[in-house]
């Protein structure tokens, strides 16, 4: 399926219809326009798709909403139905907690390389400013202002480095920063091509490193990593993690370990099955 978009967002999203809002809202103002936007639902209720139906009507935005019945954390097999939803062939993965600077799909597209995944990070925002965030908020880039975060909460740290306008000081950061060039979720792109090629997420997977575990096998297939989590800015909205257990986080630890030992490329639990 050919498209006329440059790339394909696909935002992943559980029953936080709020800050999808919210998020969606941050796509609605880039800097860069010509992109689609794949809702990867992992069984969210109405309030969801009404946010997404709203956003679809007020906004330039073209929306796809992928979405199956909730049977628990199924968010691997979500976003492989969103990756063969998608009509472009670059890919930003992002979360539907995470909103986006204004030239965030700019920048992703700006610094594409094939055979390489761009690896990006977030800036966390505590209660007190997540609390504050609002549409008007977003469309003045406020929650991006180091100032504004600091008079409505957000403690000082070196962490503020991540929301720099410099190119220059996002390219020196990310060259020295010690911290790996990863497949997270919450912010990364690549080709489609490099992910097809190891057949997308493992759907064994469960909470807890499950979009590494795929990035891991592309590293093995030869696709190489580049840090930018100076470059690509998000920030992220305050919450809890009720869903997080250690069931969970053993079988993935032993997929990954798997994975990493045998030099695997390709998963027989992803988008096409054995």
């Amino acid at each position: 399926m050919q498209s006329n978009s440059k790339a394909s967002v696909i935002i992943s999203t559980y029953n936080q219809p709020e800050w999808l809002a919210l998020v969606l809202h941050s796509y609605s103002i880039q800097t860069e326009n010509s992109f689609e936007i794949i809702i990867a639902d992992d069984g969210s209720n109405e309030q969801t798709k009404a946010v997404i139906e709203k956003c679809i009507l007020e906004t330039e935005l073209k929306i796809s909403h992928v979405w199956h019945e909730d049977n628990g954390f199924q968010k691997t097999k979500i976003l492989n139905e969103a990756i063969l939803a998608s009509s472009s062939d670059y890919l930003i993965f992002t979360d539907g907690d995470c909103i986006a600077r204004q030239d965030f799909v700019e920048t992703h597209l700006r610094l594409r390389r094939p055979n390489y995944v761009l690896s990006g990070g977030y800036f966390k925002l505590v209660k007190s400013v997540s609390d504050n965030i609002s549409k008007e908020i977003i469309t003045h880039q406020h929650c991006f202002d180091k100032d504004w975060l600091i008079d409505k909460g957000q403690p000082k740290s070196f962490k503020f480095n991540k929301l720099t306008k410099s190119k220059a000081k996002a390219q020196w950061l990310n060259k020295i920063t010690p911290t790996k060039a990863t497949f997270d979720g919450m912010n990364v792109s690549c080709f489609k091509s490099d992910i097809l090629a190891v057949n997308g997420f493992d759907e064994r997977m469960q909470y807890g490193g499950e979009d590494r575990e795929v990035g891991e096998r592309m590293m093995n297939n030869g696709v190489k990593f580049r840090q930018v989590r100076y470059s690509t800015i998000c920030v992220h909205l305050h919450h809890e993690r009720p869903y997080k257990n250690d069931e969970a986080r053993v079988l993935n630890e032993e997929i990954r370990k798997t994975t990493k030992q045998k030099k695997i490329i390709y998963t027989n639990f992803g988008i096409k099955k054995a």
